[in-house]
Order: structure tokens, then C-alpha cells, then sequence
């Protein structure tokens, strides 16, 4: 689903974003259904996906729910763009990788992927 007029701006530049174990992945905590601080049980989350970055294959263990504020990504789905909605089922598997070029500075013609995601009952790790 796409929303319509939808427009980003550069809204997270600013927020005191949180590494990965991913090279190029971000996030920033907004809500969690585990232990403070730990999104594993389940979370709400900003997640920035630095061009050409993307999480490691996993597993929905209960239904994800994520809008692209900026940039896009790709997964076994298809292209996904900045006012995409996009509602996981539980089980459902993906790669999300965020589209862009990785050897090009991030930017306006290059831009980090930017994604509101709530994920119920967190996720496994498939590799």
C-alpha cells in the first residue's frame, strides 16, 4: 500500500541512533515488549539502512508492521518506497536490503533507508 502525498524529510539526522551487528543498520528504540532496552521479545524501532545495507535473512514470529519514512528497500517481495506500508504475516520470511549503491556517499540522490517497524513477538535469525 502506498500512501498517497506522502513526503519525507530528513527527520531522524538527529536521533542517538543505536549500531547493529549488522554493518550499515541502525535503530532507535521507541517501545519494547522485553527487557528494557532489548527489542528481541518484540519492538516498535526506527531502523536506518545505510545504501546497499540490509538485515540478514529472518523470520516474523509474529506480524510486522513497517512504513518507509525515506529512501527504500527490496526483499522477496519487490521494491518498496518511501510511503510504502507493508504488513508482514507471522512466519513470513525476508531479507530486507536497502536500495542504493553502497560505494557512493549517502545523500539526496543516494539516500539511507529510513523505517518505522513494530514487530510483535520479534524475529529469528535464519543465518
Amino acid at each position: 500500500m502506498q500512501i498517497p502525498g506522502f513526503h519525507p524529510s530528513a527527520l531522524t539526522q538527529d536521533l542517538p541512533w543505536r549500531s547493529t551487528t549488522t554493518p550499515g543498520v541502525d535503530w532507535y528504540l521507541l517501545a519494547s515488549e522485553g527487557e528494557e532496552g532489548r527489542a528481541e521479545e518484540g519492538a516498535t524501532v526506527l531502523i536506518r539502512m545505510a545504501p546497499g545495507s540490509g538485515y540478514p535473512p529472518h523470520r516474523h514470529l509474529g506480524i510486522e508492521e513497517v512504513l518507509v519514512l525515506a529512501g527504500g528497500y527490496r526483499d522477496e517481495l519487490g521494491e518498496h518506497l518511501a510511503g510504502s506500508y507493508l504488513r508482514y504475516p507471522q512466519g513470513s520470511e525476508h531479507t530486507p536490503v536497502a536500495l542504493g549503491d553502497a560505494a557512493q556517499p549517502t545523500g539526496p540522490e543516494n539516500p539511507a533507508c529510513v523505517l518505522f517497524a513494530c514487530a510483535r513477538g520479534g524475529t529469528e535469525q535464519l543465518a
